[in-house]
């Protein structure tokens, strides 16, 4: 019976194979390289099915040959490069909702710090996490009273087991999941407490903060980019307009990108009806210099003013999506750059689903991104017009300091967030001063009425954020350009780069790089050759 079953499963199995083959070569694929046309694509994958097949009938336990052939193709496409992978039905249904702007679950980004802890990165506003206490840079020690290392499997990549963990938190609305979290203090051991947190249907905003800076400027910054991100970015331009803002500054810091078809739609805020954002090229067109795949132009007339003056501000997490819209509005010299050189992800990914349900699919790196200037992105970022560096400790005091609006008060995200102790908006007062301030508080104390009442308020406002804040140097800088000339025109011929230059200033900063540890490994090879071999006992 076993052997009639096993011989049933192989031959299911075969037909999936031929089936996924000629998916991915006739239907997606339909030019095929003189190479893979001289390839027996069935002979290739015979041993694919042989090793199944004796799995099937000699492996000591029961298997679900369903889960082996996930981990097959999980196995292929962790052989490609690293953007390229499957994608189980759980998290094809999670990408789905997170583009299309709600999801079910408790409304918390994660990611994996240096130590391969799974991390709190971002509470979303208003969501179950953020109304539970969840802070950034919580770690997530255990999912319902199960450690989160018992989720992963030998060979997972770091996307994946970040995915074993979101899908163990995730869940239908109303049900409850606990977490075991350690929260660290740099002034005392960490403390370990559990939270349980009722999930819910969760909205995705790209906008994570809005406000007109005292400069008269406007400020947005937005998390990624959505089918919900365009809309989100007029709706409150249009508003910022209305108020009398002078220019505006988009935050594209910490951004990992998005839909395609979002930047382009962000980009048509800004450009001239018909301006290039990016095109594509893919196999066979990376070897010609005039071949395109795709090329994607903004379709509208733009809501802003083309003289308004528009700064972006990047960082080493700036990538994809959000590099296309940094490429296109730099080359267009439309936007004055400031930060840091952005992360160099270029590529493009394309979703292709699986048969028979179409509940899984394959995450495929099919084609690079050029900007408008020609060149691709990918492996080499983009270099800003003004190169403001923060360090690492910097960036993440800044993000810490970012998620104190919605930490105190949710519903003023916009009035308390980091623009308002940033960007010449505080007076930073160091240690110092604070001590001789405290040795006239009794002085304060005795000055009668309101004003007293208000110095007092002052004073433990400023020692407050003397002690917990951080100087956004890359906010604070584009204010400081912006303030320079209100003519866009003399402020573009003073900081603007053509974009060539800035990937030809990245190119040779990455082979720097790359010879410096070329260079390094040489002498530590030198190093053990001259070692003196130790005689044997």
């Amino acid at each position: 019976m076993r052997n009639r079953n096993s011989k049933h499963e192989f031959l299911s199995l075969s037909i999936f194979l031929i089936a996924l083959f000629l998916l991915l070569t006739n239907g997606f694929f339909s030019k095929i390289s003189a190479q893979s046309e001289k390839t027996d694509i069935y002979q290739s994958i015979e041993p694919i099915g042989h090793t199944l097949q004796i799995i099937l009938d000699e492996y000591v336990k029961e298997v679900d040959i369903n889960k082996l052939v996930e981990g097959a193709l999980i196995g292929m496409m962790s052989s490609l490069d690293r953007h390229s992978s499957y994608i189980s039905a759980s998290d094809l249904k999670a990408l789905k909702d997170d583009t299309q702007g709600e999801f079910e679950g408790i409304g918390v980004s994660i990611k994996m710090d240096e130590n391969q802890n799974v991390i709190v990165f971002m509470p979303i506003v208003n969501s179950p996490a953020a109304k539970a206490g969840l802070k950034p840079f919580d770690i997530i020690r255990k999912i319902d009273d199960v450690p989160v290392e018992e989720l992963w499997k030998p060979g997972m990549s770091e996307q994946e087991k970040l995915s074993a963990a979101a899908d163990k938190i995730r869940g239908p609305v109303g049900t409850k999941v606990k977490l075991t979290i350690e929260r660290p203090h740099p002034d005392r051991e960490a403390e370990t407490f559990d939270v349980v947190v009722e999930r819910a249907k969760v909205p995705l905003e790209s906008i994570k903060e809005k406000r007109i800076l005292p400069s008269g400027y406007g400020y947005i910054r937005i998390s990624d980019f959505k089918d919900t991100t365009s809309r989100e970015i007029e709706n409150a331009v249009k508003e910022m307009l209305d108020k009398g803002m002078k220019g505006l500054i988009l935050d594209l810091r910490w951004n990992p990108g998005g839909l395609l078809t979002a930047s382009v739609q962000v980009c048509e805020l800004f450009l001239p009806k018909g301006s290039l954002v990016t095109y594509t090229k893919s196999r066979g067109e990376l070897t010609r210099n005039d071949g395109k795949d795709l090329e994607l132009y903004t379709r509208r007339k733009p809501i802003i003013p083309l003289n308004m003056p528009l700064i972006l501000l990047v960082n080493n997490q700036t990538a994809s999506s959000s590099e296309i819209v940094t490429g296109a509005l730099q080359y267009h010299q439309r936007a004055i750059v400031v930060g840091e050189k952005t992360f160099g992800k270029g590529s493009v990914q394309t979703i292709i689903p699986l048969p028979p349900k179409n509940d899984t699919a394959l995450r495929l790196t099919t084609a690079l991104y050029y900007t408008p200037a020609g060149v691709t992105i990918d492996h080499q970022g983009i270099l800003p017009d003004v190169e403001v560096d923060m360090t690492d400790e910097e960036e993440r005091l800044l993000a810490l300091q970012m998620y104190k609006s919605y930490e105190k008060d949710p519903s003023k995200i916009n009035e308390q967030n980091h623009g308002t102790v940033t960007g010449n908006e505080i007076v930073k007062v160091p240690e110092d001063k604070i001590r001789q301030q405290e040795e006239l508080l009794h002085e304060l104390g005795k000055i009668a009425g309101e004003d007293g009442v208000k110095l007092m308020k002052e004073f433990f406002r400023r020692k407050n954020l003397a002690e917990e804040t951080i100087e956004d140097k890359q906010l604070k800088r584009a204010v400081e350009i912006l303030q320079e000339d209100p003519v866009w025109d003399n402020l573009l011929k003073k900081y603007h780069k053509d974009v060539r230059e800035t990937q030809q200033e990245a190119k040779v900063e990455d082979e720097k790089e790359d010879m410096a540890v070329k260079r390094r490994l040489l002498e530590i090879e030198l190093q053990n050759n001259t070692l003196p071999i130790p005689s044997a006992p």
